[in-house]
Formats: C-alpha cells, structure tokens, sequence
C-alpha cells in the first residue's frame, strides 16, 4: 500500500522527543528530511520482510508489532504508544523487518530518511547513546516478557498482560479504564493464549471483581491484585 504522504507535522521539537537534545541546525536537517504519513486503523504500516527506508517515529495514536508464528497464528511482541519509535532494529542492523506492525487505532508517523539520521547519528555522541539506551530498554522488556510468557500460567500472563497494557497506554480519565481498546484476539496474542482461553479468563477476573468488561473497555477494579495475581504467575 503506498504512503499517504500528509502536511508536514513536528515532532522534533516535542519535550519527550529524543531529538530535542539536538542543537537547531541539526533539528533543521531532519526537519526538511522527513515526512509525516496517517494511517487509519487496521492498516499495514510496514510488513515482515519489507526492507526499512527510515526511522519511524509514532507522533500519534497506537500501534501493535506482531510477528507471525506456527500455522499463521500471529503473536503480538510490542505495543507502541505517541513518541516511541519503532522498526529500528531492522533498520540498524540494515536487515529486512522480521515482524509487522499495524495501527490499532487511527495514527500519525514520521519517516525521517535514513541516510540522513545516520549522518546526524554520527556527529552527535549524545543521540547515538539515547538510542542505544532505548534498544537496551526494550531488549530487556522483550527478554523478560518472554521468559513470563512462556513460564506463567494463563491466568498470571492475561494479568500480566494487562498490567503491561496499564503500564504503557495509563488510564482514561477515570483512572480506571485502560486507555486502549483490543480485541479478544488481541488480548489472546498478547497474552501467548487461544482466544477462548482469554475469553474465560477475563470472564474470570470480571467474576472476581479484579475487573469490568463493556465491550472493548477494561475496566481494572483492583489493581493491586491484578499485579499480584501477574507476580504468582
């Protein structure tokens, strides 16, 4: 599906950017460098074993990486939020995409060019160890996701799962409703189960008043056993 190239929106200059530590004529360059594309809910942003041709940086909306596994039963293995950055491994390590990532909700990205990011990389010590800590953030929530996902039992990695969703989208504005809207099969693929499984178990928790289901909303009741319930696996 080609780009919808879209009127030009910054994110540089954004407090929680990464590239505010920059001085301004390397902000300039990245500025006249980039392009901004919306893409709606559902659609492809980039696909396993595409070839990367920038870094691409969320500015609004949510996305999940799913990688495809046994029997084409997909597995999702991120979920992004405004202002992360994603597909950059592939992109740094010069490599096709090994998984795909699509908006599950209406989002905005910017593609900055990759020659030119690698040009200001390479004169500014400072961005290139933001990134790198950035990487090593997220090997490390990776490794331990998997670890958790193949060791605890399902009621611990639906909990789990849903600790990790409050964790990175927060709560809506009555502190309780996870600010994020997923499927039953979502939840299923973030959680390493089948969709019934899923289905049951919040069933479950809903039961135990650990949590309130309408429709796509989650509503957590008690949080503190939720993560308990995560710990005990």
């Amino acid at each position: 599906m080609p780009l919808k190239k879209i009127q030009f929106v910054s994110f540089i200059d954004e407090k929680d950017s990464i590239f505010n530590m920059l001085d301004a004529k390397d902000k300039e360059i990245l500025r006249s460098h980039h392009y901004s594309t919306s893409f709606k809910k559902g659609e492809i942003i980039y696909k396993e074993g595409d070839l990367p041709t920038g870094l691409i940086y969320l500015s609004t909306g949510k996305v999940k990486v799913i990688k495809e596994g046994v029997g084409g039963r997909d597995q999702i293995v991120r979920m992004s939020k405004p202002n992360d950055i994603i597909g950059y491994r592939a992109l740094f390590a010069e490599d096709h995409y090994i998984s795909s990532a699509i908006a599950i909700e209406d989002s905005l990205i910017s593609i900055i060019e990759k020659d030119v990011l690698f040009d200001v990389i390479s004169r500014n010590g400072n961005l290139a160890l933001a990134m790198l800590k950035e990487m090593a953030l997220e090997l490390g929530h990776s490794n331990e996701r998997t670890v958790n996902l193949t060791q605890k039992h399902i009621r611990g990695r639906l909990a789990e799962s849903l600790v990790f969703l409050v964790e990175t989208f927060g709560f809506e504005t009555d502190k309780k409703t996870i600010k994020v809207y997923l499927s039953r099969e979502d939840i299923a693929s973030l959680s390493n189960m089948t969709t019934s499984n899923a289905i049951k178990t919040l069933s479950s928790f809903a039961s135990e008043e650990l949590i309130e289901l309408d429709g796509r909303k989650i509503k957590i009741l008690d949080f503190h056993k939720l993560k308990k319930t995560s710990k005990l696996g």
